[in-house]
């Protein structure tokens, strides 16, 4: 083994220098080199015990379908991509509170009625877990627990009891003796999740790992540790709101921007089968600055509604506020309705908000969110059961948006009987119970939707 050495490690990027600098060699970020105490050469710790042997032609690797387990949750199984692939790594993030343990705990009593599974807990006490399992519901009869925070022993525990499922909660509590600095740095956060990336491929254990975020809304510690993981599963809330969002960022097995939606209740998580019913208000009548919207999340079309209110200007300034839309987004908007839809909004403040607390960052809003627009600066409801899609381009028209067939059969099927939709994305056979109306410019738009 080589002699103790110190180098300096950037928290941002994971890169390592022999002296400290002031800025990064590699990223630039500043003051971001920390020193570290390593025990072994930088190639010892890089190697992975599952590599090895001589290299092969690709067209020789073989081809096979990776072995998934089924986690008990058919909404996370969908945001993984079918179930847990065995040997793979899952880092989970979000907000303090908002149902990670709650969420894995659930999972891991599903997972060890099937396959040996440990659930390490870094935070808690095993009798703490006890008493959130029981308040749960969670038997846990087949499920093992150990309340440890050096990853040396919790591999040593995984490998003496068979686990094929190891549950680390949280990234941020564990600690390796050969790292010099405190548990919860960016170098332990690294050289933790270095050690657990290695067991999982050389064994085929699957490794779910539980990470806070900053404030910010990242994963706390190094960026690298992204990069180092198979999948990246981060939770959305709005707050105050009891619906969850689960969306993959990353995924190595799987579709990324998957998303699945979960109702916090007093027995934990519970899955949302039909997502389009929470986010939809269902007024008696028809509502001033409301349109109804389909996006798309992940493999899946969901109704969602778009509120605008547009006022009097309170100062100088007119504000331009949007919640679950891109700000930039809808100032280009209300440019291209004033010019193209003789709708101005000068001298009036516009607030756009997307119910439940959903984000939508494709384009097919745009529609929605104009005509919410023209409806409270007109103070008229849009036509009653009217369903709307499709984006704006900076000369007026209305292009197409991918996957438009699939959204009109998700609004024929909560009872929509009008939607307005770019020409191209008309279908060529009628949807049952629903009214198409193909438009190419923004001023079509606006007359049908009145």
């Amino acid at each position: 083994m080589a002699k103790a050495r110190q180098i300096f490690v950037c928290d941002q990027c994971g890169n390592e220098s022999l002296q400290w600098q002031g800025l990064c060699p590699s990223c630039g970020a500043g003051d971001s080199l920390k020193p570290m105490t390593v025990t072994k050469s930088p190639a010892e710790r890089r190697s992975l015990a599952a590599s090895g042997g001589a290299p092969q032609r690709l067209s020789q690797v073989v081809n096979t379908d990776d072995p998934r387990i089924q986690t008990g949750l058919s909404e996370l199984d969908r945001v993984l991509g079918g179930g847990l692939v065995l040997g793979s790594v899952t880092l989970l993030g979000g907000d303090p509170g908002i149902g990670k343990s709650t969420m894995l705990l659930q999972a891991g009593d599903a997972l060890s009625q099937m396959t040996p599974t440990l659930y390490v807990t870094g935070e808690e006490s095993l009798r703490q877990v006890s008493l959130r399992a029981r308040r749960l519901g969670v038997v846990g009869d087949s499920l093992q627990l150990l309340a440890e925070t050096g990853i040396e022993t919790i591999i040593e525990n995984a490998k003496s009891c068979g686990a094929r499922v190891l549950i680390i909660d949280s990234i941020q509590t564990m600690h390796a003796a050969d790292v010099d600095s405190s548990p919860g740095s960016a170098t332990q956060v690294r050289e933790t999740a270095a050690a657990l990336v290695r067991f999982a491929k050389s064994s085929g254990v699957s490794v779910l790992i539980i990470g806070h975020v900053t404030k910010e809304g990242v994963i706390a510690g190094p960026r690298i540790l992204e990069h180092m993981v198979d999948t990246v599963l981060y939770f959305e809330s709005d707050a105050g709101s009891r619906f969850r969002m689960v969306r993959a960022v990353k995924n190595r097995f799987g579709a990324a921007n998957e998303v699945g939606v979960f109702a916090m209740t007093e027995q934990g998580l519970r899955e949302v089968k039909n997502p389009s019913a929470i986010f939809l208000s269902h007024h008696t009548q028809p509502v001033v600055g409301s349109a109804v919207m389909v996006a798309r999340e992940g493999s899946r079309p969901m109704l969602v509604e778009v509120q605008a209110l547009t006022d009097e200007a309170q100062g100088m300034n007119p504000r331009r506020v949007a919640v679950g839309l891109e700000a930039n987004r809808l100032a280009l908007l209300l440019a291209v309705l004033h010019r193209h839809g003789e709708v101005s909004s000068v001298g009036r403040d516009v607030f756009l908000n997307v119910v439940g607390g959903v984000r939508i960052s494709e384009t097919a809003a745009d529609l929605a969110a104009v005509l919410a627009t023209v409806s409270s600066v007109r103070d008229q409801p849009l036509v009653g059961q009217l369903v709307c899609f499709g984006e704006l381009g900076l000369a007026g028209e209305v292009r197409p948006v991918p996957y438009g067939e699939e959204r009109l059969r998700e609004a024929a099927k909560h009872g929509f009987t009008r939607a307005i939709v770019p020409e191209a994305n008309k279908p060529r056979r009628a949807v049952e119970g629903l009214e198409v109306i193909g438009v190419e410019r923004l001023r079509d738009a606006l007359r049908h939707a009145f």
